[in-house]
């Protein structure tokens, strides 16, 4: 997560995509609310602007750009300036932890996976969301990468690459859940959230240690 450098220079060119896709932006929440512990210590990893967050009730995030994280902070998250590769915690020490929107970013998501795997208890998970790479946005991304000013420097993931990694750092007893099945141009109102995998866009997947 050492791509600093964009959400330091724009980080209002990031918030202002939240505000332009409303509808795909509360489809995410939900799609991550059906997977996520109601209770317990929980932790987001690459916890950005604290857009997703705040509305989750995860009161504790990691992010490596200042920027992003004074404006998290003005939403009501602790936030601890670090890196997915290399946590600034304990062994064991949450029930929970998330990363949304934040692999396409990581400088090595095996390690960062490791990583979380370390500081959950046992019996925790990890839950992720992110663009399915063989979705029809994920596909769109990466065909104009280099026209985003963040995503030219992303690396975009397929659901099977996603659980490859997780499996090799030890995670087990996957469950999906699916939102966005349109383009963004095209979304007038909250999309349904499916479980599973394969057809919506955005999916989120929790692990278990």
């Amino acid at each position: 997560m050492a791509r600093i450098e964009l959400f330091e220079k724009h980080p209002l060119q990031y918030e202002q995509w939240f505000d332009r896709h409303k509808f795909a932006y509360e489809a995410e929440l939900q799609a991550i609310k059906k997977l996520l512990p109601q209770r317990g210590k929980g932790l987001e990893i690459g916890v950005g602007s604290g857009r997703f967050a705040a509305p989750l009730g995860i009161k504790l995030g990691l992010e490596p750009s200042k920027k992003m994280m004074e404006i998290a902070q003005g939403r009501g998250i602790e936030v601890i300036g670090g890196v997915g590769e290399s946590l600034p915690f304990r062994n064991s020490q949450f029930d929970f932890a998330a990363m949304v929107t934040t692999i396409c970013f990581l400088d090595n998501i095996e390690v960062a996976f490791n990583e979380a795997y370390r500081v959950l208890k046992h019996g925790g998970c990890l839950i992720i969301g992110f663009i399915d790479k063989d979705s029809p946005i994920g596909q769109l991304y990466q065909r104009h990468k280099d026209e985003n000013v963040f995503y030219r420097v992303a690396t975009f993931y397929s659901v099977k690459q996603v659980v490859s990694c997780l499996r090799k750092a030890g995670f087990k007893r996957f469950n999906f859940t699916q939102t966005i099945f349109h383009n963004l141009a095209e979304i007038k109102g909250i999309e349904l959230v499916k479980e599973g995998y394969g057809e919506g866009s955005f999916v989120v997947v929790r692990a278990m240690k």
